[in-house]
């Protein structure tokens, strides 16, 4: 069944990229604009061994995973805690609503006045979207809980963190699991658009300045990296759910 899921995800992909590369080659596509994939694998080939494209995608990934460490553990564990604590969540709960309503990319500037132009500020702005995403996911995940299972829990002398621990957090996992792969693949897209905005290193500087510069083939392979890591990292974490919730069934059509 995997293996017959694997071929179905390949297929279109394959299609594509033949049908590109034919009509390339062909003429029919003006190169200039659709250059072919053979020569966007030559282009890829010459950019890593010189290093052109290893570091890039090494800036965007440190930056990115940073972000996401600090802001989906933060995110956590307010859910988690609004979801346990009324008076907390009564306190906490607009103010992640009014954040999540918010540009992130608005708040940059105003980062940068505090901060200045380095890596923090980056650094918030793509923490606070994981922070919002997991947050909301959390609490949502620990509201529809039975209230028995709680009392139960209360009864044979379990404190606040023991039930934390071992009522919520076991049954709102499959809701913060989804939190995290939003989390993750909007982490990526605000990581990147960062590096466009206020270009230094990474992926979006990269495809910024090939844009400026008119480097075609430079261009296309940084859209087609940042795609195949939020794929990556999609795949990456649907199977760390795996293992971490065995016993959730799949919801995967046959």
């Amino acid at each position: 069944m995997a293996r017959k899921r694997a071929l179905w995800a390949l297929a279109a992909p394959v299609v594509i990229v033949l049908a590109w590369q034919v009509l390339a080659s062909a003429g029919i596509l003006e190169p200039l604009f659709f250059p072919a994939p053979s020569a966007l694998l030559s282009h890829a080939w010459e950019m890593l061994g010189s290093g052109e494209l290893l570091g890039p995608v090494q800036a965007t990934l440190a930056r990115l995973f940073l972000s996401f460490v600090i802001g989906s553990l933060a995110g956590l564990v307010c859910g988690l805690l609004m979801g346990a604590l009324a008076p907390l969540r009564y306190a906490i709960e607009p103010l992640v609503s009014a954040l999540y309503a918010t540009p992130k990319l608005t708040l940059l500037p105003m980062l940068m006045l505090f901060f200045g132009i380095g890596n923090t500020s980056r650094v918030i702005v793509v923490a606070t979207s994981c922070f919002i995403l997991v947050a909301i996911h959390a609490l949502d995940a620990v509201r529809p809980i039975d209230r028995t299972y709680v009392e139960m829990a209360s009864n044979y002398g379990a404190d606040k963190m023991a039930i934390l621990r071992k009522v919520y957090l076991p049954a709102a996992l499959p809701q913060i699991f989804t939190g995290l792969r939003l989390a993750l693949g909007t982490g990526l897209v605000m990581t990147i658009s960062v590096e466009l905005v206020v270009p230094s290193d990474g992926l979006g500087s990269m495809i910024l300045l090939a844009w400026q510069t008119f480097a075609t083939e430079k261009l296309y392979l940084g859209v087609f990296i940042s795609a195949a890591l939020g794929m990556l990292f999609h795949a990456a974490l649907r199977r760390i759910e795996g293992y971490c919730i065995p016993w959730r069934p799949p919801h995967e059509p046959e």
